[in-house]
C-alpha cells in the first residue's frame, strides 16, 4: 500500500521514536513527514519501498492534556501564542503569509492577485519611488513557490543592487541566494560538480544583467536561467530609441529572448517605465505580451486597455495615503514619512561671478559661428561650450579638473578630432545614465588655435584663485545647512553631479564640521562593494554625512541610515530628483520626516533657467495632477536650442527675459504633451478596481490565525521573562532584553550577548535588531515553551495545559477549550494539496442546569483578559479537571462539529479569493480529526469574600 493512502496529509505518524505530520506528497512512493512542532528545516522524506522493516511507520494521536500537570493560567495564552507563532502553513487563500518575515499592507498584494489571475505571471510594477516595489515583488515570489510553481529563480539587477537583494531576500523571506557576476563567478565555477553551468546548479540566484548580457554568456544563461525572474530597474532595458546605447541593447536583447519562452514567469521592477519615448515604453511592454509591442498609445482602446491593465500596475503615494486614510479613518499614518522639501538659493561671490563672467566669454568664443564650419560642428561647439559652464559651476575644484584636462591637451597636441557624425550631444543626460565621470568627448572633439591656451591659462588660475580664497558661496551656504540639519538629528546625503565636485565638497565639510562626524564621498571611484561596505561603516555612527554622486541615485536604499538629501548640482533630467530623494523618503523610512533642498545660484542663469523653466514647471504638474511625467521626445533639441541662448548675453538682462520668453512656451507645449500623455497611461494602471479592503480583510483572518506584530512583541517579552530573562520597555519604543538566564541554544541567537536593544516596528530603529514571527529567536522561544507543555518537570516551569482559577471575568463555571486544526485543501482539476493549520478557541459554561457554547470571540476575551484571583490547591485542580474532561467527552460531537464549521469557512474565504482571481477552484476542505486539544482551562467565578 502506497504512502499517500496509508498515511493521508495531515494526520500524525510515529517514526523513529519522534511523533510526525504527514505532507502532502505528488509520488505515493515518498512519504514527507515533519517533525510535530518542529521547523521547515526538518522536513524530511522516507522512501517507502526501501524503508527499513524494524523502523515501522505508525499512525499516532496527539496527546491530549493530562489533568494532573496542572499549572499557571497566565502561562496558557504563551501556549496558545506559541502555537500560532510557529505556523509555517497559515489557514486562508495566501499561501505565504506564514512564511514571511514581515507583515505585508494590503496595497502590497494587490500585484499578487494580478499575477495570480495570470496562467504565467508577467508583470510591470511601475509604483512611485519608496512604495514598495521590491516588497511586492517577493510576496508574488513566495506565494508561487508555495504554490508549487516556481522551484527556481534569478533576480536580474544592475551590479550595485546586487548585495541588496541578496540581503532582502535573506531578511525577508529567509532565502541564501547566490550572487552571480564577474567577481564571484569563478569562485563559484570551482564549487561545480560537473561541466553544467552555474547557473543550472544553483537554484536561487542574484544576477548582474551586465555580466550575462555579454556574448559568451547570454547564450548559456538563457539556455539554463530558472522559470521565475525578477528585472530590476527594468527602464534600463528598454530598446533605445535609434538604438544609440550598445549595452541598453545588450540588456534589450537578453530579456528579449528570455521572453520567447511562454511559461517564464517575469516581474518587472521600475519607478520611471515611460521614459516620455513610446517605443521604448512598448519594448518594456513587449516583453509582457509581444503584442503589447505594436500599441498606439494615443489611439489605445477599451480593448487594448483592458488586455494590458492585467499586465501593468502603476500608483502614486498618493493613492496610497489616500486608501490608507479611507480605510483607517486616521489621518497621520507610518507608512511614509512627511517630506520637508524647499528650495535654498545662494548668490555667487564677486570672484565667482567675474569667472563665470570670462568663461561665459570664453565660452560665446568658441561658439561663435564660422562660415568654414559645418552647422554639425556649430553645434558641436555651443554644446561643449555649455558643457564647460556646467562642469565650471558645479564647483572650482571641476572648473580645475576640466580646464586642466584641455590646457594639458593643448599643449601635448594631443587633439582628437573626430568626424562630425560620430560626436553626440553627452550634455542632456538620460535617466539610466548615472555616471559621474564628465565627459570629456563635446570639449576634445573641437581643434582650438594655440592662442587659446592663454584664455585658459586665465581661468585655471582664476578658479585656482577661487579656491584658495574660499570665495565660493555654494559651498559656504551647504556647511551652514549642514550643521543645521545636524543640530536637528538629520543625516544628509549631498548629491553631486561630479565626482571632483564629491570629493571636493566632502573635503571642505571634513574642515568645518566637527571631529565627531562621520563624512564619506561615495563615487564610482570606488567598487560596489566598497561603497556598502562604507555605507555599513557610517550607519554605525551617531552622526554622518554622506556626499554621493549619482551612482547611488538608483536602486540603493540608504534610508535606514539617512533622512535627508541636498542637491548640490540640479539635475538636467528632472526626474532624477525623484531617483535621489527616492533614496531616503521611502517605505521603511523610521523617521516621521524627511529634508530635501534643492540648491541653486540666484544670480547664475544657468541653475535659474534650468530651475525656472523645467523643474519647477514638473513639479506643479506633479501637484496639481499626481501624475509623473517624463520629457518627451524633443526634449533635447529644446534644451539645446534653450541652453545655447544663453551663451549670447550681449544686453544680459533683457536677453535673459527673452529667453525665458521665447523658450517658455515651447517648453511648456511640450510638458502638456507629457502630462496628458502621463495621465493616459496612468487610467490605464491605476488598478483602483482592485479594492484592497477585499485583500485586507482577508489579512486580519491570517493575523488572527498565525498571530500579528502585536501578538509577537507580547509573546516575546512574555516568553523571555517566563524563561528567566528580563524585558525593560525603553523611551524609544523597544526594549532591552537581559538573556544571562535563557537557555544557551536560545540566547546563541544573539552571539550569547548578556542584553540586547530589539524592537518589534518596522522600520526599525537604529541600533535596535528587528523581531519578526520568523526571526529564529522567536522560532526557537515556540518551540521551546510547547516542549516545556509537555515536560512533567522543568527548571523554567510548567507551561499549562490544564489548570483551574477564580477568576472576575465569569459568574458561573466556564470552561476553556484551546485546540489546533489541520484542514487538506484540493484545487479542482488538480492534484495539488495543501495544508492549512489555525489555532481556535471553544468553550462552553452551565447556565441553570443547561449548557451554552462559547463562540471564538468570547472565548479569546477570556484567554487573554482573566486573571487568578487565587491559589487553588493542585489536589482540588486535578479532581475538578479529571472530572470535567469526562464531562468534556459528552460534548465531543459539538467540538468535532465546530472543526468542520471552520474548514467550510476556510473554504469560503477560497472562494471570495477565486472570485477576487479567477481560474482556481476549490473542493472542500477535509478536516483532520479529531482536532489536536492542546489545552483545557476552567474558569469559576470569584468568592464573595475576595
Amino acid at each position: 500500500m502506497s504512502g499517500t493512502t496509508q498515511h493521508k496529509p495531515g494526520t500524525l505518524v510515529h517514526y523513529r521514536q519522534r511523533d510526525w505530520m504527514v505532507l502532502p506528497s505528488e509520488n505515493p512512493d515518498l512519504l514527507r513527514i515533519k517533525p510535530l512542532g518542529g521547523s521547515e528545516e526538518e522536513e524530511t522524506a522516507v522512501f517507502l519501498p526501501l524503508a527499513i522493516p524494524f523502523e515501522k511507520i505508525r499512525s499516532a494521536q496527539f496527546p491530549e492534556p493530562d489533568p494532573t500537570q496542572v499549572g499557571s493560567f497566565e502561562t496558557a495564552r504563551l501556549l496558545y501564542d506559541a502555537f500560532r507563532l510557529s505556523f509555517r502553513n497559515a489557514s486562508g487563500p495566501f499561501r505565504c503569509m506564514g512564511k514571511l518575515s514581515f507583515r505585508p499592507r494590503a496595497y502590497q498584494l494587490v500585484p499578487l492577485v494580478m499575477a495570480l489571475k495570470l496562467d504565467a505571471a508577467r508583470l510591470l510594477i511601475a509604483d512611485d519611488v519608496g512604495i514598495g516595489k521590491t516588497v511586492e515583488a517577493l510576496i508574488i515570489l513566495k506565494e508561487l513557490m508555495e504554490r508549487g510553481e516556481v522551484k527556481r529563480f534569478a533576480i536580474i539587477c544592475p551590479p550595485h543592487l546586487c548585495e541588496q537583494w541578496q540581503q532582502e531576500l535573506k531578511n525577508k523571506l529567509d532565502i541564501d541566494a547566490e550572487i552571480i557576476r564577474s567577481s564571484t563567478a569563478a569562485k563559484l565555477d570551482r564549487q561545480l560538480p560537473d561541466d553544467q553551468s552555474v547557473f543550472h546548479h544553483v537554484p536561487f540566484q542574484v544576477v548582474s544583467i551586465d555580466y550575462v548580457k555579454a556574448d559568451k554568456r547570454r547564450g548559456i544563461f538563457i539556455n539554463d536561467c530558472p522559470e521565475f525572474i525578477i528585472v530590476d530597474e527594468a527602464h534600463t532595458c528598454t530598446l533605445p530609441a535609434g538604438s544609440k546605447s550598445k549595452s541598453q541593447q545588450q540588456r534589450y536583447s537578453l530579456l528579449h529572448d528570455l521572453a520567447k519562452d511562454g511559461q517564464r514567469q517575469i516581474v518587472l521592477l521600475t519607478a520611471t517605465p515611460h521614459s516620455g519615448k513610446d517605443s521604448e515604453f512598448a519594448s518594456l511592454l513587449g516583453l509582457l505580451k509581444p503584442e503589447f509591442e505594436r500599441l498606439n498609445f494615443e489611439k489605445i482602446d477599451g480593448a487594448e486597455k483592458k488586455k494590458l491593465a492585467r499586465h501593468f500596475v502603476q500608483r502614486k503615494r498618493d493613492n496610497i495615503k489616500r486608501w490608507i486614510y479611507e480605510s483607517t479613518g486616521v489621518e497621520e499614518n507610518t507608512e511614509f514619512p512627511d517630506r520637508d522639501s524647499r528650495e535654498l538659493g545662494f548668490s555667487l561671490t564677486n570672484e565667482y561671478l567675474l569667472f563665470y563672467n570670462n568663461l561665459l566669454h570664453f565660452a560665446k568664443g568658441i561658439s561663435t559661428a564660422s562660415e568654414s564650419i559645418s552647422t554639425h560642428t556649430q553645434l558641436l561647439r555651443s554644446w561643449a561650450a555649455i558643457s564647460l559652464i556646467k562642469g565650471a559651476m558645479s564647483s572650482p575644484a571641476m572648473a580645475m579638473e576640466m580646464l586642466t584636462r584641455r590646457k594639458e591637451k593643448i599643449e601635448s597636441a594631443e587633439i582628437d578630432v573626430n568626424g562630425d557624425s560620430e560626436i553626440e550631444n553627452t550634455l542632456f543626460e538620460e535617466l539610466d545614465q548615472v555616471s559621474d565621470v564628465p565627459r570629456q568627448d563635446l570639449i576634445e572633439s573641437l581643434e582650438f588655435a594655440r592662442n587659446e591656451l592663454r584664455d585658459l591659462e586665465q581661468l585655471h588660475d582664476e578658479a585656482q584663485s577661487i579656491l584658495k580664497n574660499n570665495a565660493d558661496q555654494k559651498i559656504e551656504t551647504t556647511i551652514k545647512l549642514i550643521k543645521e540639519w545636524i543640530k536637528e538629528g538629520f543625516a544628509p546625503i549631498i548629491f553631486c553631479h561630479y565626482i571632483p565636485t564629491a570629493n571636493y565638497v566632502a573635503e571642505r565639510l571634513r574642515e568645518a564640521l566637527p571631529k565627531g562626524i562621520h563624512i564619506e564621498a561615495i563615487t564610482s571611484d570606488l567598487a560596489d562593494e566598497q561603497r556598502k561596505e562604507k555605507i555599513d561603516l557610517m550607519g554605525k555612527s551617531e552622526k554622518r554625512v554622506l556626499v554621493a554622486t549619482d551612482c547611488l541615485s538608483e536602486g540603493i536604499n540608504l534610508q535606514e541610515h539617512f533622512t535627508a538629501v541636498l542637491h548640490y548640482d540640479l539635475p538636467w533630467n528632472p526626474n532624477r530628483i525623484e531617483q535621489r530623494e527616492g533614496r531616503v523618503d521611502r517605505f521603511g523610512q523610521a523617521a516621521p520626516t524627511v529634508k530635501t533642498y534643492l540648491l541653486y545660484g540666484e544670480n547664475n542663469d544657468m541653475d535659474m533657467f534650468i530651475l525656472e523653466v523645467l523643474i519647477r514647471k514638473v513639479r506643479d504638474i506633479q501637484r496639481s495632477t499626481g501624475v509623473s511625467i517624463s520629457i518627451g521626445e524633443n526634449s533635447k533639441s529644446i534644451m539645446s536650442e534653450a541652453a545655447q541662448r544663453l551663451l549670447f548675453d550681449a544686453k544680459k538682462d533683457a536677453v535673459q527675459q527673452e529667453l525665458f520668453r521665447d523658450t517658455n512656451e515651447t517648453i511648456t507645449n511640450e510638458l502638456e504633451l507629457a502630462r496628458k500623455k502621463g495621465e493616459n497611461i496612468r487610467s490605464i494602471f491605476a488598478h483602483e478596481s482592485i479594492n484592497p479592503d477585499a485583500i485586507k480583510a482577508d489579512l486580519e483572518a491570517v493575523d488572527e490565525a498565525i498571530g500579528d506584530i502585536q501578538t509577537v512583541e507580547h509573546f516575546v517579552c512574555s516568553a523571555v521573562q517566563q524563561l528567566g530573562g528580563s524585558c525593560e520597555e525603553d523611551s524609544n519604543g523597544g526594549y532591552i532584553f537581559r538573556l544571562q538566564n535563557l537557555p544557551p541554544h536560545i540566547s546563541r541567537c544573539f552571539n550569547n550577548a548578556a542584553s540586547i536593544k530589539v524592537s518589534f516596528d518596522s522600520p526599525t530603529p537604529k541600533g535596535y535588531t528587528y523581531i519578526g514571527r520568523n526571526h529564529k529567536f522567536t522560532e526557537l522561544l515556540c518551540q521551546f515553551l510547547i516542549a516545556l507543555s509537555f515536560e512533567p518537570r522543568s527548571e523554567h516551569g510548567r507551561i499549562a495545559r490544564v489548570c483551574e482559577v477564580q477568576t472576575n471575568t465569569v459568574s458561573t463555571k466556564t470552561v476553556l477549550v484551546v485546540f489546533r486544526v489541520r484542514n487538506v485543501i484540493k484545487e479542482v482539476a488538480s492534484k495539488k494539496e495543501s495544508i492549512a493549520e489555525e489555532m481556535y478557541l471553544w468553550g462552553y459554561r452551565s447556565v441553570g442546569g443547561k449548557t451554552e457554547t462559547l463562540d471564538f470571540k468570547e472565548a479569546k476575551e477570556l484567554l487573554l483578559h482573566s486573571k487568578s484571583l487565587s491559589n487553588l490547591s493542585v489536589e482540588r485542580q486535578q479532581a475538578d479537571i479529571q472530572n470535567e474532561m469526562a464531562r468534556f467527552e459528552d460534548l465531543k460531537h459539538q467540538f468535532l462539529e465546530l472543526a468542520s464549521i471552520r474548514a467550510d469557512e476556510l473554504v469560503a474565504a477560497h472562494s471570495r479569493f477565486k472570485e477576487l482571481i479567477g481560474g482556481r477552484r476549490y473542493e472542500k476542505a477535509t478536516p483532520v480529526l479529531p482536532p489536536d486539544v492542546i489545552g483545557v482551562y476552567m474558569l469559576m467565578p470569584k468568592p464573595k469574600d475576595l
